[in-house]
């Protein structure tokens, strides 16, 4: 290669990169706006999904909270409820009772009248006695009077055993006192006296 070719080949690569460097530079100027851009969009997207995002946290703590008060004032209720419950339980049984409380006290008095007989005592204590019995029959409880039935260890408690003629083995011969159910639920056992 002569040096007059060397310098011709250098001055052309020198025209070739002094041509290439303002294309490029368009070439960059062109780019770098719509870079700017999509990046100005993005960084608005963005923005706009975290302001929807926030506003979404927001409602689910809004209907959190609205949740948590509800289900404290149905705790509240509840509990209000209960202690009422426990309050008034014995309302209805407390107002069938009362005019038993009425019976026996005209029953007091009419003991003590002039004209009072040992009869009419008995007749009114038989029906204050009655009432009673029909006012805790209406609340669920139920007498066990099992005098002549076969013995029956779940309801039954034998306090002794004797030999009894014409009666069955294992059968209830006397009631010393009578046994209780409420709601079909034991309360008290019968005490009995078995046959042998």
């Amino acid at each position: 290669m002569s040096p007059q070719q060397s310098d011709t080949d250098t001055e052309i690569d020198d025209e070739h990169s002094l041509a290439t460097e303002p294309e490029e530079e368009a070439h960059l100027e062109d780019v770098v706006p719509e870079a700017i851009d999509e990046t100005v969009e993005e960084q608005e997207n963005i923005e706009q999904q975290l302001e929807k995002a926030q506003e979404t946290i927001k409602d689910y703590w809004d209907q959190m909270m609205r949740l948590r008060a509800e289900i404290e004032n149905n705790r509240k209720r509840a509990e209000r409820d209960i202690e009422n419950a426990h309050k008034y339980a014995l309302k209805t049984l407390i107002e069938n009772l009362l005019p038993i409380i009425d019976s026996m006290e005209m029953g007091q008095n009419a003991a003590v009248a002039d004209n009072a007989t040992l009869e009419s005592i008995r007749e009114g204590s038989a029906l204050t006695m009655n009432m009673f019995v029909q006012v805790l029959e209406k609340n669920g409880l139920q007498q066990i009077d099992p005098l002549g039935e076969k013995f029956d260890p779940e309801r039954h408690q034998a306090i002794s055993m004797i030999e009894a003629d014409g009666a069955e083995s294992n059968s209830v011969i006397e009631v010393m006192q009578k046994g209780f159910l409420l709601n079909d639920r034991l309360v008290r056992p019968a005490m009995v006296v078995v046959a042998k």
